[in-house]
């Protein structure tokens, strides 16, 4: 097992920001980077190439790997209401082939709106 990007220590976010393991890589949980533009622009602009999956994909494509291998998508949403909305932005983002998926709403002492995990096949070799 290959742990990426770990915390420091007694860091607030307890986790790596990826693991590799049997041929795959298992990205948790990121909403967009904690930036207050972000925030204000609200939920699409959350998920947005300024946004959650574009820093996903910027940790896939550091391991070899990118959004087009990803084999199952978490969404992690904070309002409902935003769904359909987020959807319309989210399928731009795989013009390849839509991944499994699974939709969870969330809670977390942040402004994020929206965030993602997924698990994505590793680099072939």
């Amino acid at each position: 097992i290959d742990f990426i990007g770990q915390p420091e220590p007694n860091s607030i976010r307890p986790f790596s920001r990826a693991t590799r393991a049997g041929g795959l890589i298992f990205v948790s949980g990121h909403s967009a980077p904690h930036d207050p533009t972000n925030v204000s622009r609200g939920a699409i602009h959350q998920v947005s190439k300024f946004g959650a999956l574009t820093f996903i994909d910027n940790i896939l494509r550091a391991e070899g790997s990118s959004l087009q291998r990803v084999v199952l998508v978490t969404i992690l949403i904070t309002d409902p209401a935003n769904y359909a909305a987020c959807n319309g932005e989210y399928v731009k983002h795989f013009s390849d082939g839509l991944p499994a998926r699974h939709t969870a709403r969330f809670g977390v002492p942040t402004e994020a709106m929206v965030g993602f995990s997924c698990i994505a096949l590793a680099a072939d070799g």
